[in-house]
């Protein structure tokens, strides 16, 4: 199966998100429009204390308006290297550092719409925790929890984002 390209246009150019409106042809004398959402990608960081708890973080999500509990994560600057970006964003959005990082692998969290790949990463981290540096933008606050806690938030609903779903399932897939 493929799709060939016959024309792109740009639909809309933001700070993050560009929307590219392609026309397609699927076969011959066949044509669709497809309209791609363009992302930069992101690191995505499951991160655990020699202690066994998990940090994650709290942050209000204004397209769902509500707080969510997720896994740390943020966007790659443009030409970064997931591991870079994970580095970055860990101690950003936590204060810890890791000290061993553990490449999970890579998810592409809506493929019929965005190109967006995220980068999955487990941390062992350092003890001590410095100061948070979240971006200008962005609140956020340190929440920890147990395996047992997060399988239990996961099942009621409490844990519903979809790269805190695919870290986790990734991590307990590679014990």
């Amino acid at each position: 199966m493929h799709e060939k390209t016959i024309t792109t246009k740009a639909g809309f150019h933001g700070k993050l998100l560009h929307v590219d409106v392609l026309e397609v042809e699927l076969g011959p004398g066949e044509r669709a429009t497809r309209e791609i959402i363009r992302h930069p990608g992101a690191a995505v960081i499951l991160a655990q204390l020699d202690d066994g708890r998990f940090v994650l973080v709290r942050q209000y999500r204004k397209a769902i308006e509500r707080e969510t509990l997720e896994v740390v994560a943020g966007t790659l600057h443009r030409g970064e290297d997931p591991v870079v970006c994970a580095h970055r964003e860990l101690h950003e959005e936590t204060g810890y550092a890791a000290r061993e990082l553990i490449r999970l692998g890579a998810v592409v969290p809506a493929p019929g719409y965005t190109d967006e790949r995220l980068h999955m990463f487990f941390a062992r981290l350092k003890p001590e925790q410095g100061a948070q540096q979240p971006d200008a933008d962005e609140t956020v606050s340190v929440a920890y929890a147990t395996a047992a806690e997060i399988e239990s938030m996961i099942v009621d609903g409490t844990i519903e984002d979809a790269k805190t779903l695919a870290a986790w399932l990734l991590y307990r897939l590679r014990q």
